[in-house]
This record gives structure tokens, C-alpha cells and sequence, in this order.
């Protein structure tokens, strides 16, 4: 089986930067695979996607050589194992809340003895090598969201569930739950409370032996995130990707014609000036 290289790459001590797919085509995801990034993660919980988007997207990301990832829906069974059957070398689940959540996902990633994953990997049998079945469980990651209240106070339950490779802190919903709403949700956050909450969950990771993952929304955050200890960040996605260059085009242009039409609107009074003193 290929080796996951996000194992490789935190063996030798460097971080890991992801990227994050919400758009179901396979032409945006292949260029965003192209773009340098260590492993890509297709968004299927909140993305505009489903497995029939999954599958052609893995196939166009592959010649990349970014390690791929999939955040299912939800802790089930089917749509996890459907994933990994179509290729995805690591899981992120959302809403873990508990250790008997986490179990039951570690165990839908890891075929017997160590889990109940059924056997019948159609695409990544050819897609990651020979003796698929006999190396998975030791390649496939499993990344359990911590993202509610109630995970909070079970996190060092949860970071001590046999089988789980990583911790992965969504701050939007962290931040909705631990406040009740009183902070809008949102990446990058700066409340002491929230930053207190997000290096909780890292030091229950470096506790437990766990990767720790961060969703980010700038660069500059992200680069503190590794400083802090993370292991893994993602910096946005496609959408959002899309939509700032997008408006950052039109604003650069709004910009640049107002000052031409002020310009030429400057030199037309100039000219009616210069007729009115004949």
C-alpha cells in the first residue's frame, strides 16, 4: 500500500498545511490539489457535494500526490466506510461528543479485529497499491472533531479512545456552543476564552500521543496554530478562495475606473472652461 505521507512528514517533525474542498467538480478540486498543499479534504458535511462528487474529485486529485481526506456528514457507518473505500486516506468525523463516539468511529475505519469496517475497497484497491487490506489500518487516519461543549468536557475521554490518530477543532461550532451564540462562529478567533478552549484541546492531543488539527482561516493564524504545537491547519478552501479573489478583482476595478472617470470627467470641465472664456 502507498504509505500516507502525513505520517511520514510528522515523522520527521514538520507540520502539515490542508486544504478543503466544498465545491462538487472535479476540475476545482484538481486544481486546488495542485497548489502545494501536503493533503486536501473534501468537504462532504457542509460542502456542496455527495459521493457521486467525491469520487471523480479523489480520481482528478490524485496524480498530485497530496494525501487525501473526506469529512463525512456524520459518526455513520455507511458514508464512512464509503469513503474510505473510495479512497480517502483519512477521516474527519464531526460532532464526536463522547468516548463512545469516538469509539464507534474508530471502529468504522479499521477492518477486524481492531474494528467492523466491511470489506470491499472498489477504487483504492487500485488507487493505493498492493495489500490494501493487510496495511489500512495502520495508514488511514482518524480525526475526531471536537466542536461542542459537551465535547469539552469529555476531551480527555475522548483523546484516550484506542485507534484515534487526531483531534480536529472546528471553531465556528466550538465557539456557538461554549457561548451560547453571545460570539458569532468564525475561524481565526482571538477571545481568551476561545484561545484558552483551542490549546485545552491541543494539550489533551500532545497528552495522549493524538496529531492535533486546526480549521483556520488566514495563513498568519495558522502559522501561530504550528507555533503553538499543532501538527495539522487548514487554510481555507475553494469557496472562499474563489470568492476573495473574485472581489478583490472587482474592487481593484471598481477602484481604478472611478479614478479614470474622475479623471475624464476633470479634463471634460477643464475643456468647457477653456470654451466659455472665447
Amino acid at each position: 500500500m502507498i504509505e500516507n505521507k502525513l505520517k511520514a512528514l510528522w515523522a520527521e517533525g514538520r507540520p502539515a498545511i490542508n486544504g478543503w474542498c466544498s465545491i462538487g467538480n472535479s476540475f476545482t478540486a484538481e486544481i486546488m490539489a495542485a497548489q502545494g498543499f501536503d493533503s486536501i479534504t473534501i468537504d462532504m458535511q457542509h460542502g456542496a457535494l455527495d459521493y457521486s462528487s467525491l469520487l471523480p474529485m479523489f480520481q482528478a486529485m490524485r496524480a498530485s500526490g497530496a494525501v487525501l481526506m473526506a469529512r463525512v456528514p456524520w459518526n455513520e457507518p455507511g458514508i464512512v466506510m464509503k469513503a474510505l473505500d473510495a479512497g480517502a486516506y483519512g477521516i474527519i468525523c464531526p460532532m464526536v461528543n463522547t468516548a463512545e463516539d469516538a469509539a464507534r468511529f474508530v471502529s468504522y475505519l479499521r477492518y477486524p479485529p481492531l474494528g467492523q469496517r466491511s470489506f470491499g475497497p472498489t477504487r483504492v484497491s487500485f488507487a493505493a497499491g498492493v495489500n490494501y487490506a493487510g496495511e489500512a489500518n495502520d495508514n488511514i487516519l482518524a480525526f475526531a472533531m471536537i466542536e461542542t461543549a459537551e465535547a469539552l468536557a469529555n476531551l480527555d475521554a475522548i483523546a484516550a479512545t484506542p485507534g484515534l490518530d487526531g483531534l480536529y477543532i472546528g471553531p465556528a461550532d466550538l465557539t456557538l456552543s461554549l457561548t451560547g451564540g453571545r460570539l458569532p462562529p468564525g475561524f481565526d478567533r482571538e477571545e481568551p476564552e476561545m484561545v484558552a478552549a483551542i490549546q485545552k484541546i491541543l494539550a489533551a492531543c500532545k497528552a495522549n500521543g493524538l496529531r492535533a488539527g486546526l480549521h483556520c482561516g488566514t495563513s498568519e493564524y495558522a502559522a501561530r496554530a504550528i507555533a503553538w504545537g499543532f501538527d495539522l491547519t487548514t487554510v481555507g478552501g475553494d469557496s472562499r478562495f474563489l470568492a476573495a479573489a473574485a472581489g478583490a478583482a472587482v474592487a481593484r476595478f471598481r477602484d481604478l475606473t472611478k479614478e479614470s472617470i474622475a479623471a475624464s470627467n476633470a479634463k471634460a470641465t477643464a475643456k468647457s472652461g477653456e470654451k466659455g472664456g472665447y
